[in-house]
């Protein structure tokens, strides 16, 4: 039996997709075939490492080069990025807005990534606001939100809303010691305004399409800020129960929408929260990687399968 016989009766089964049949038939053929998803992965990742060992040398660095040389080099590389973007963006439109180049949206993730880097050595070094964060905060997530309504790109509104979380106290790295009941309350005061905030945008039409930027990362903050709750042997009953209805709303969305990602947030999220509830008076660490074995198995085998069925329907 060939191989375009089998992919023919996969199809007729209905395994795989009607497009799924027509990539993997093209590759038999040895038929070229698209890695732009990945290239893009790639590149973005990429400019993140560059950043960061950007980073890297200006903190370890900085006393041998100097202040002047190291502010001098980031506000050209900064200067540079903008001046290339606004030099070929094309005119502003309410909708989705093709990039110009392929390298554009790469040159503004970079540009807004040097300025978050000259920012915070700018304060490192000189204590502008002496030590106040906030108002950094509040401006770069404003400058973000301009770049990304004016320029048209997911990444740096993504960068934004993390700027205004900071604003609203919502550090990674204060999660692990600071799970108080004031804490919780600015994470879901976050995740209720950045969620309303895109659903009032969309239906004001002003950039539809990043609706699913805002919804995601309310989704994660809000399931943190629930799960939070949850661990705290201080708090009240009530997490749990509302766990289950961040679940199921996430996974109602995730359904109707034909979005994926809100099926895994409900199943993550829920079988870290039902784990915690079941293995909280548990001494027995046997016991316990047995469970994580099983269940963990089939958490990832139920993913694989929903994602599938939703390739196929899609």
């Amino acid at each position: 039996m060939t191989i375009s016989t089998r992919l023919g009766q996969w199809k007729e089964q209905g395994v795989i997709s009607p497009e799924q049949h027509a990539l993997l038939q093209g590759l038999s053929r040895g038929e070229p075939f698209s890695l732009f998803l990945e290239l893009n992965i790639l590149l973005y990742a990429g400019i993140v490492v560059f950043v960061a060992g950007l980073g890297w040398t200006v903190s370890t660095w900085s006393k041998q080069l100097g202040d002047i040389v190291v502010l001098t080099v980031l506000s050209a590389m900064l200067a540079a990025c903008l001046w290339y973007c606004f030099s070929r963006a094309p005119a502003w439109s309410r909708a989705a807005v093709a990039s110009p180049s392929l390298a554009f949206d790469y040159v503004l993730y970079l540009g807004s990534l040097t300025w978050s880097v000259e920012l915070a050595y700018l304060e490192s070094r000189f204590q502008l606001l002496s030590g106040q964060w906030e108002p950094y905060l509040l401006t770069t997530a404003a400058l973000f939100f301009f770049l990304a309504y004016r320029l048209d790109n997911r990444f740096v509104l993504s960068l934004g809303l993390s700027a205004l979380a900071g604003w609203f106290g919502l550090t990674i790295s204060h999660w692990p010691s600071h799970q108080d009941a004031e804490y919780r309350q600015y994470a879901i005061l976050y995740a209720v305004i950045v969620g309303g905030a895109g659903v009032l945008l969309r239906r004001l039409g002003l950039k539809p399409h990043f609706l699913g930027a805002y919804l995601n990362i309310a989704a994660n903050v809000l399931f943190w800020a629930v799960l939070s709750g949850l661990f705290d042997r201080e708090a009240d009953g009530l997490w749990f129960p509302a766990l289950l209805v961040a679940c199921g709303a996430s996974l109602a969305w995730g359904i109707a929408r034909r979005q994926f990602s809100f099926v895994a947030y409900a199943s993550v999220y829920g079988y870290v929260g039902v784990s915690w509830l079941l293995l909280r008076g548990n001494s027995s660490e046997s016991t316990a990687l047995s469970y994580f074995l099983v269940t963990g198995v089939a958490m990832v085998v139920m993913l694989v399968l929903i994602a599938r069925r939703f390739g196929r329907e899609s």
